[in-house]
């Protein structure tokens, strides 16, 4: 009788692990253009060309011009400019990734979540969504708390409300010996968000178009006023650190440019997805390259970077030259760069919960779309209301540095998602690949690269021999010479990135060499995730997901035609 038990015990583990296997290795198949559209659950194509662009500007250019500049530059010098060159440089390699599926799937909502569902398997992409989501969720908390002090501090220029604040208003009043730090005014602010992005895109789109121009305009006058009062002698040194220094800072600059995932994520919401995804991916990158590197020109021009403040450096430097009307407009440009970036922060994260609703592998009420409004109501709500409970209650800031996990893990993915949806069969060169398929080699020097990108970046991190360095490299080269040279690749339509696989590598290699740079709670919270993740799919994902097959492939609104 126990021997019966036991035999059932072990059958039904068996089949539990095979059945979870096959479902998480499930891919999502997606036709290349559909009419199809389900009734009352689409999103309206109403985002143009310049909204996108706007829309990846306002999510990339928040805090960072105005803050981060001064921090890097107590390292850096006035190389502070290179660091954000390189950085940018880094950039474009993402962003061609991005901009080549963006022309891929344009017809779906999901971003790097949609890509990895189609380039690898079920699981990856709900691991993906995971990382993603934190990121975003603890973001959006910190930027609406940061964005509450900028208001408070712009209210207390004028006499009648300076000092008479309540710290529990918009500073954060701890309680509880800091358990708990109550601040009103972030999760106000998040309810106003909210509502805009639920009434409607088009009525979203153009208040985060009004809000980027404010902040774009003020920036450019920063500079051109700045540029007045630069002292070329405070350039000299360039680089009084050296050149590491220079790097470590455009490590710390990367972030500063994310934006790709959100424009990614607006493509059912796009007027010419194939045509103006990648412009817009491609041009907002380059529009905030520019402000940055003039900005931190200007800034290391007026001021010696020693004496450049760590919080406010803008505003600090007009105010030594005794420009204060400028550092008006800079706290105006803060508060409009916060709230634009706190914007596309809901409204991206709102867009990935709803393509997880449609797919099934969470509840279908995200899935629901406004009959009228035609926005994800259900999903926008939840991500206000777990943004506005962190921030009304949490100082998230403590939280930074586990942050960035989630936008590097789908930046390497998304990279690796081009190289896979590239691969066909190559001709003749099945006689080498009896013991291993085409499609494990070529994951296997991926996972070679990326285990490569890692040992470099903790190398250069903790001042290991140079030898290793160089060996992991050489890895690195090999293993992306066999995917070169082993893989056959085919032109998808739309916008090709060029180079495949030597940029998508490359942008995988450097993504994960920052991962290495990131604090080891940062880790150690990506560890953690990932196995509550893998419970989630496990316990409710497999068994709701809507499976998907070549004839009835998920596309959710058609791509319009140049005739539309």
């Amino acid at each position: 009788m126990g021997g019966h038990k036991i035999a059932a015990s072990s059958s039904s583990g068996r089949s539990f692990c095979s059945g979870f296997w096959s479902s998480a290795l499930r891919r999502k198949t997606l036709a290349p253009q559909s009419d199809a559209a389900v009734h009352g659950e689409v999103l309206v194509r109403g985002l143009g060309l310049f909204e996108l662009i706007l829309l990846g500007i306002g999510a990339s250019i928040g805090a960072g011009i105005f803050v981060v500049t001064g921090t890097v530059a107590h390292d850096a010098g006035p190389g502070v400019t290179i660091s954000f060159v390189l950085a940018g440089a880094a950039c474009v390699l993402n962003a061609l990734c991005y901009a080549e599926l963006s022309s891929r799937f344009p017809a779906v909502v999901g971003g790097a979540y949609m890509y990895t569902y189609a380039a690898f398997n079920e699981l990856t992409a709900f691991l993906v969504f995971t990382q993603l989501m934190l990121d975003y969720h603890i973001g959006a908390a910190s930027i609406a708390r940061s964005l509450a002090s900028y208001v408070i501090s712009f209210l207390e220029i004028f006499s009648v409300f300076k000092g008479h604040i309540p710290s529990w208003i918009g500073g954060g009043k701890e309680i509880f010996g800091g358990v708990v730090s109550i601040n009103i005014l972030a999760p106000i602010l998040l309810i106003i968000l909210t509502m805009i992005l639920c009434y409607g895109v088009r009525e979203s789109s153009v208040a985060n178009s009004i809000m980027t121009v404010t902040k774009v305009l003020i920036v450019i006058v920063v500079i051109f006023t700045g540029a007045f009062e630069v002292d070329v002698s405070n350039w000299s040194p360039f680089a009084p650190n050296g050149f590491k220094a220079i790097v470590t800072g455009a490590t710390v600059v990367f972030f500063a440019y994310v934006g790709f995932d959100a424009i990614a994520n607006s493509a059912e919401e796009s007027k010419r997805p194939q045509r103006d995804l990648p412009i817009s991916i491609l041009g907002s990158l380059l529009v905030c390259a520019t402000l940055y590197v003039a900005v931190c020109l200007v800034i290391t021009g007026m001021v010696p970077y020693k004496f450049l403040g760590e919080d406010a450096p803008l505003a600090q430097a007009f105010t030594a030259k005794g420009l204060k009307f400028v550092s008006i407009l800079i706290s105006i440009g803060a508060i409009a760069g916060l709230t634009t970036t706190l914007l596309v922060g809901l409204y991206v994260q709102s867009r990935l919960y709803l393509g997880l609703g449609r797919d099934g592998l969470l509840p279908s009420i995200f899935a629901k779309v406004h009959p009228t409004r035609h926005t994800p109501i259900h999903s926008q709500v939840w991500v206000g209301c777990v943004a506005g409970i962190m921030a009304g209650l949490f100082n998230v800031n403590e939280l930074s540095h586990i942050l960035s996990v989630g936008t590097l893990t789908g930046y390497s993915v998304v990279s690796a998602c081009v190289i896979t949806l590239r691969w066909k069969d190559k001709v003749g060169s099945q006689g080498y690949r009896r013991c291993i398929s085409s499609w494990h080699e070529g994951i296997i020097s991926i996972v070679v690269v990326a285990c490569c990108g890692f040992g470099s970046g903790l190398c250069y991190r903790f001042g290991a021999s140079f030898i290793f360095l160089i060996v992991a490299i050489v890895i690195a080269i090999l293993a992306a010479a066999a995917l070169h040279c082993r893989q056959g690749y085919s032109d998808p339509p739309g916008f090709s990135c060029p180079g495949v696989p030597i940029i998508p590598i490359a942008s995988v290699f450097f993504n994960i060499f920052l991962f290495a740079q990131l604090h080891e709670e940062a880790w150690l919270r990506f560890i953690i995730v990932s196995f509550i993740s893998v419970g989630i799919y496990a316990i409710y994902g497999q068994y709701n997901a809507k499976l998907v097959s070549s004839e009835d492939s998920i596309i959710y609104h058609g791509i319009p035609t140049e005739a539309s």
